[in-house]
C-alpha cells in the first residue's frame, strides 16, 4: 500500500485511541473539526487492522459516501469489500468491509469483525447501530465526527478525543477562516416549532418570499470580495425553496444544481463529480441536507445558510464545515448568512473554535437561545458592507475599509474598574500565543519551577493548553506577563484563605 503520510496532530488521535482501548474504553469517539482528516486517520486505523491479520467495518451514510471512501481505500491500496445488493466489490470474506447504515438495518447479521469505525456517529445512532453495540460489549467502536453533541452519544460512548482545536487547526494552515455576513433573514417569528426545530413547511413558505433577495446578497457579497463567483453551496428550507433559488440563479446566469432525497443515488453522485472537476459549468449546489453530511469538495468558497435553525448546533458546525478546507489560492471561505444562524450560535462556536471538545455531556443541541435583538443585529455588523465583526482585535473591516469606533473594555463596577477580557471572546494570533508561552517558560527556568508551571498558567490566559506547533523557547518577561504572573499569585493566595 502507498505510504499514509499523517500530521502530528492526526498520529496523536491515533495515539489517545490506542490509549483509551488499553484503559478498557471499548467505545470511544474521536472529536475532529471538518476537514481535519477524520478520513486518513480512518484509513491508518484499518491498514493498522489489517496488518494484524483482524477485520473491520467501516459504517456511514448514503451510498455517495460509500464510493467517495471507497475510493479512498483503493488510493492507499488497501483491499475492500463494499456490503450493498449486487455491488461488484461484494466479498463477504474480505477483512476490510464498507457499508451504509440502511444496508446494515436490512441484514440478517452484521460482518464479523474485531472493530467498527463509525462516520459521522452523532447522526448514525439508529436502532440496529445501537442493538449492535448493546449485543456485542466487547466489540472495539470508534464513532468519527466534528459534532459529537447527539443526545444518545454518552449513553454508549465512554471516552471522546479531540487533541487539536479548530483555531489551531487554523493558525496552522490545514483549515481556512470565516468571513461571514449578515444578509436578509428569513423570518421564523411565529413559526411553530416540531422536534425542537422550526416547522418545516411552515419554514419553507417564509424562506419563498426572500428568494430575490438571497440571490441579491450573493451577487453584492462575491461582487464586493473577489469581483467574480467562487463555487458555492447554498442550504436551503426544502425542495420547493431550493428549486425556486435555482430559477431565480438562473435568471442572473449562475448556474446552481438542487439535490435532494428524491433525486437517484446516481444522479447525486454524478451532479458531484462534474462539480468536482475544475472546467465544470455548475457553480454551485443547493440542498436541504444532502451535502451537511461528509460532503468534500475542498473548492467551495461561498457557503450561504438559507436554512434557519433552532437547536441543532451540531447541524450549524457541519454547514458551515463545507467551506473550512484548503484549496489553491484560497485564502478564506465566506458564510452568507440569511437564516440568522451565525449570532443564534456565536457562543457556541467561540467555545468550540478556540477550545475544542471536552466531553460528551455537552448540551450544546439540547438549550433554546435567546434570539438576539435588532439593536445586536446591528451592532454585529460593519454599517457599509454588512460583514459581521470578526473576533480578530481590529477596527477595520477587512472587505471594505470601514473604521469603527470601539467602546473602552474596561467598565466601571460597583467602585472598581474591571478589565474584559476571555479568551472565548477574543482571537490571539500564533504569534501572541508564542510570545506569552516562552515568557511563562522563562520566568519558570528562572524560578526553578518545572515547565508545567508555563503549560497551566498559559491555560489560565488563553483558556486552552499550549498547541504542539509552539516552541519552548524560554524568553525575558515583559511588564504585562508580569503583571499577569502576579495576578495569578494574588488570585491562588486569596483561595487558599
Amino acid at each position: 500500500m502507498s505510504a499514509l503520510q499523517l500530521r502530528q496532530y492526526q498520529s496523536e488521535s491515533i495515539e489517545h485511541l490506542r490509549n483509551g482501548f488499553i484503559q478498557k474504553h471499548k467505545r470511544q469517539i474521536l472529536a475532529a473539526s471538518t476537514g481535519s482528516g477524520k478520513s486518513l486517520i480512518a484509513l491508518h486505523l484499518i491498514q493498522q487492522v489489517v496488518d494484524k491479520g483482524k477485520r473491520v467495518l467501516f459504517v456511514c451514510d448514503r451510498r455517495v459516501l460509500i464510493e467517495q471512501f471507497s475510493k479512498h481505500l483503493d488510493a492507499h491500496k488497501i483491499d475492500h469489500s463494499v456490503v450493498m445488493a449486487g455491488h461488484w466489490r461484494y466479498r463477504p470474506h474480505a477483512q476490510v468491509h464498507v457499508a451504509s447504515v440502511q444496508t446494515l438495518e436490512r441484514m440478517d447479521s452484521w460482518p464479523v469483525v474485531d472493530l467498527i469505525i463509525v462516520d459521522e456517529v452523532h447522526s448514525m445512532m439508529r436502532k440496529s447501530l445501537k442493538t449492535m453495540m448493546t449485543n456485542r460489549p466487547d466489540l472495539n467502536v470508534i464513532g468519527l465526527t466534528a459534532t459529537p453533541y447527539g443526545a444518545e452519544l454518552v449513553n454508549y460512548f465512554t471516552s471522546v478525543t479531540n487533541v487539536i482545536t479548530m483555531e489551531e487547526l487554523v493558525d496552522d494552515g490545514f483549515l481556512v477562516p470565516f468571513r461571514v455576513f449578515g444578509a436578509t433573514e428569513i423570518d421564523t417569528k411565529g413559526v411553530k416549532v416540531s422536534m425542537g426545530e422550526w416547522q418545516k413547511d411552515e419554514l419553507e413558505k417564509r424562506g419563498l418570499k426572500v428568494v430575490g433577495d438571497v440571490v441579491a446578497d450573493y451577487i453584492k457579497i462575491y461582487t464586493e470580495v473577489w469581483g467574480t463567483p467562487k463555487p458555492s453551496i447554498v442550504f436551503s428550507s426544502g425542495i420547493s425553496h431550493g428549486t425556486e433559488l435555482v430559477r431565480k440563479f438562473a435568471e442572473h446566469g449562475l448556474n446552481f444544481v438542487q439535490l435532494s432525497y428524491k433525486d437517484t443515488d446516481e444522479y447525486k453522485y454524478e451532479v458531484l463529480q462534474e462539480f468536482a472537476k475544475p472546467d465544470t459549468d455548475i457553480l454551485g449546489l443547493v440542498s436541504s441536507e444532502i451535502l451537511v453530511k461528509g460532503f468534500d469538495s475542498p473548492k467551495v468558497e461561498h457557503v450561504i445558510l438559507a436554512r434557519p435553525i433552532r437547536k441543532s448546533f451540531s447541524m450549524f458546525v457541519q454547514m458551515i464545515g463545507r467551506g473550512a478546507r484548503p484549496y489553491p489560492d484560497k485564502k478564506f471561505a465566506i458564510i452568507q448568512d440569511n437564516a440568522g444562524n451565525w449570532l443564534r450560535f456565536k457562543d457556541d462556536w467561540d467555545e468550540l473554535y478556540h477550545n475544542g471538545v471536552k466531553t460528551l455531556e455537552s448540551d450544546a443541541d439540547k438549550k433554546t437561545r435567546k434570539e438576539p435583538t435588532e439593536k445586536e443585529k446591528t451592532a454585529s455588523k460593519c454599517p457599509r458592507c454588512k460583514q459581521i465583526w470578526p473576533t480578530l482585535k481590529t477596527d477595520i473591516c477587512p472587505t471594505c475599509g470601514f473604521k469603527r469606533e470601539r467602546k473602552s473594555t474596561v467598565e466601571a463596577v460597583a467602585g472598581e474598574m474591571v478589565e474584559l477580557t476571555g479568551a472565548s471572546k477574543e482571537k490571539f494570533t500564533k504569534e501572541v500565543k508564542q510570545a506569552w508561552y516562552s515568557q511563562l517558560l522563562g520566568y519558570a527556568k528562572a524560578k526553578g519551577y518545572k515547565d508545567g508551571y508555563a503549560y497551566y498558567s498559559f491555560h489560565s490566559k488563553f483558556g486552552i493548553f499550549p498547541h504542539h506547533s509552539l516552541e519552548k523557547i524560554p524568553a525575558p518577561m515583559t511588564p504585562e506577563v508580569r503583571n499577569f504572573i502576579t495576578h495569578l499569585a494574588i488570585k491562588k493566595s486569596k483561595q487558599n484563605r
